[in-house]
């Protein structure tokens, strides 16, 4: 039997509002530079290879969202940036600004999906797994 959880305060729902429009925008702002090359025009010239940054990024990024809505707002909310960001990388990518394809399709787009999805799905289910375990304990 579960024991129904309290509404959220205006406080809680400021900062889930807060951390689900930061997923928004790390997920336009990873998929709009992941074509980032070593080619002297944003980053320095060494060959012309291919360099997304923007991954390590989405790794370090899309967890610490998951963490801190499980801390802030509570834990079962957790999964709301992660949903946000996968849409937005998901969604803007295939339909992106006037119908134009912007994930691209290569190695790149395959490394973000599963840099971003990968760790914060670990984040999240770490935290509902504690969540679960404190409330069964105590």
């Amino acid at each position: 039997m579960t024991v129904p959880s309290a509404p959220l305060t205006s406080r809680q729902r400021l900062l889930l509002a807060l951390l689900t429009f930061d997923a928004f925008l790390l997920g336009l702002l990873e998929l709009f530079f992941l074509p980032l090359r070593l080619d002297g025009i944003v980053l320095p010239k060494l060959g012309d290879a291919p360099m997304p940054v923007t991954v390590v990024l989405a790794v370090i990024t899309t967890p610490l969202l998951v963490r801190a809505t499980a801390k802030v707002v509570r834990p079962s909310f957790s999964v709301i940036p992660l949903l946000v960001w996968v849409l937005v990388v998901l969604g803007v990518g295939a339909t992106g600004p006037g119908g134009d394809l912007v994930l691209i399709q290569d190695w790149r787009a395959l490394l973000l999906i599963g840099g971003g999805a990968l760790p914060g799905a670990l984040a999240l289910g770490g935290g509902l797994g504690r969540a679960a375990k404190g409330a069964s304990s105590g």
